[in-house]
């Protein structure tokens, strides 16, 4: 199993997760309230790429938001309580080496939003809490992402 590269930054209330795997095909995403972050999906070379992570806190399933885009994937996610995360991760012990701090996404102040560290518009992205309804699930909160028109 691979690791795809995953950059992050926080605000007070957002986490904000890239997942850098170009090209990728087929991507599986679960997120749950507790601050479970799954993600699946091919690689261009047809290896696989996975994630489990347990997040140091829990997360607003349905204000939380993702885009999948030819490069990378986008989520961002509503933290349950409006505070700062000490780490990523809730177990403590060394990061693993496929997860870096995003220092020029990082939000330091109430007055940063995540449209000005981003290209794109966050009202554009598609919610979780729909994730799922117009496309095809597992049965077990795994979603399979429809294939999204892709932007340059």
């Amino acid at each position: 199993m691979r690791h795809p590269e995953v950059v992050w930054a926080q605000s007070r209330d957002k986490v904000f997760l890239t997942v850098e795997l170009p090209d990728a095909k087929n991507p599986k995403v679960k997120l749950e309230p507790q601050g479970r972050f799954v993600f699946s999906a091919l690689a261009a070379g047809g290896s696989e790429h996975e994630l489990d992570l347990e997040l140091f806190g829990g997360v607003d399933v349905g204000a939380s938001k993702i885009s999948v885009g030819l490069r990378h994937i986008i989520v961002v996610l509503q933290k349950e309580d409006h505070k700062w995360w000490n780490r990523l991760l809730k177990p403590d012990g060394r990061t693993p080496p496929y997860i870096r701090v995003d220092w020029q996404k990082w939000a330091e102040d109430e007055e940063k939003d995540a449209p000005s560290y981003y290209s794109f518009d966050i009202e554009d992205m598609k919610d979780f809490a729909n994730f799922g309804s117009d496309e095809e699930s597992d049965g077990e909160g795994m979603l399979y992402l429809p294939a999204l028109a892709k932007k340059a």
